[in-house]
Formats: structure tokens, C-alpha cells, sequence
């Protein structure tokens, strides 16, 4: 008996991020982390990080507001914008990407990832802070605490994500559900370390902002750059005649 061979329809790029406009997120993003700098360094933002820490604690300013369960929920979910998880579901976009023979995404995505990590990286390194030592951490952290890489790098890897699945569709609906999807779990994400006491409010704010920043502005100065790679890629493994 003869199996006849499976056939496979590959998704056709639906959709591709207009540059101009990934440029003037990217911009507005990052005009609002360099004012976060400017008034972290100066020593401006005092009043809004105690005020924003200790609002989620209750009177004595220790526990937690909340039931006992909200804690866990809320360490499961902070657990999303941690080393592991976050590459595992990088690892396993890129992998899908590739599967899908969508090679010049892959790319994409992965330079993305480790340019984030590395911008990330430099920028704890120039500004240094100490993490808040006001309220008990309900958390492990270490490391400097501005800006911060939960927040940075879960932006970039779940909005670069989104950014990449947004083009197998030619639907704007469902391209702007993709995308606002990420945003929301990214800032909530951030929300979380404020939460459980291991970063300022303006911490999370600066580090969402430089890694959405980051992922939009990747998505429109690296695009056709990495397009190249790939098609260069692809030719060079096609047998010659």
C-alpha cells in the first residue's frame, strides 16, 4: 500500500512593520527612558518610587497587599521575564520561524534578543543603582537595579515575538491583538517586580521603555540588513547547477 506524501502549505508573509512608524515608537520610547535617566541621576524621583513601592504593601509596609495566593500568582508570573523562560520561548519562536521556512524573521528575532541583552547589559553598568532596601524582596535579585532586565528583556523578547508572528497574517486585527497581547504581558511583567519589592517603579518604567524601544527600533533599522543575510544564506546552500 502506498501512503500517498503529505503536503504542506507554508504561511506567505502578510505583512511587513513600517519602518517610519517603528522608528517614531522607537523614539518615544527612548526620549521617555533618557528622561527617567536624567531624573533617576538626579535624584528626582524620590517621592514616585516610595510612593509606587509601597502602595502594594499594607500598613506596616512588609506584607503584601492581597491574599496568599496572589503572591505566588504574581512570582509565576515574573517568572515569565526570567532567563529561562524567556529564551525557552525565544528558543522555541525561533525554531518555529525556521520550521516555517520564515529564515529572514528567525534572524530577525535572535539579533534582536542578544542585541537587547547586550544594551540591556551596558546600561545597568553606566548608571549602577542599588535596589530598593525599604520593603522585605519576595524575590531572589541581584545585580544593579536600573534600568530593569526583567523589564527590558521581556519587552524585547515578547514584542520582538509578536513582531515576527504579526507577519503571517495580512489581517491588521489580528496583527494589533498579536502585538497589544505582548505589550500587556510585558508591562505586567514589569508591573510584578515592583510588586514583589525588588525594583522602583522607575526602574520597571525605564526598562520597559528602553526594551520596547529596543525590539521597534531592531525591527525597523535591522530589517532589510538582515533580509540580505538570509538571502545570501539561502543562496550560498542552493547546489549549484
Amino acid at each position: 500500500m502506498t501512503v500517498p506524501a503529505e503536503t504542506v502549505t507554508l504561511p506567505a508573509r502578510g505583512w511587513r512593520i513600517d519602518r517610519r512608524k517603528a522608528l517614531i515608537i522607537a523614539a518615544l520610547c527612548w526620549g521617555g527612558y533618557a528622561v527617567l535617566v536624567w531624573a533617576v541621576t538626579t535624584g528626582r524621583t524620590g517621592t514616585f518610587d516610595d510612593t509606587g513601592l509601597l502602595f502594594w504593601r499594607g500598613a506596616q509596609g512588609t506584607a503584601p497587599r492581597g491574599p496568599d495566593w496572589l503572591l505566588e500568582m504574581v512570582r509565576d508570573l515574573t517568572a515569565l521575564g526570567g532567563v529561562l523562560l524567556r529564551h525557552v520561548f525565544a528558543l522555541v519562536a525561533v525554531v518555529a520561524l525556521l520550521f516555517l521556512k520564515l529564515r529572514r524573521e528567525a534572524l530577525l528575532l535572535a539579533v534582536t534578543i542578544v542585541g537587547g541583552w547586550i544594551v540591556n547589559s551596558g546600561m545597568k553598568a553606566l548608571v549602577g543603582r542599588a535596589r530598593p532596601e525599604i520593603v522585605p524582596h519576595l524575590t531572589e535579585a541581584g545585580g544593579a537595579s536600573f534600568p530593569s532586565g526583567h523589564s527590558f528583556n521581556a519587552a524585547v523578547v515578547y514584542i520582538a515575538i509578536a513582531l515576527a508572528l504579526a507577519t503571517l497574517s495580512a489581517r491588521q486585527s489580528v496583527r494589533l491583538t498579536v502585538i497589544g497581547a505582548a505589550i500587556v504581558l510585558s508591562l505586567a511583567i514589569a508591573w510584578s517586580r515592583v510588586w514583589l519589592g525588588v525594583h522602583w517603579p522607575s526602574d520597571v518604567a525605564a526598562g520597559w521603555l528602553g526594551g520596547a524601544g529596543w525590539a521597534f527600533l531592531a525591527a525597523a533599522l535591522l530589517q532589510r540588513s538582515v533580509e540580505h543575510a538570509a538571502d545570501r544564506a539561502v543562496a550560498a546552500n542552493r547546489p549549484h547547477s
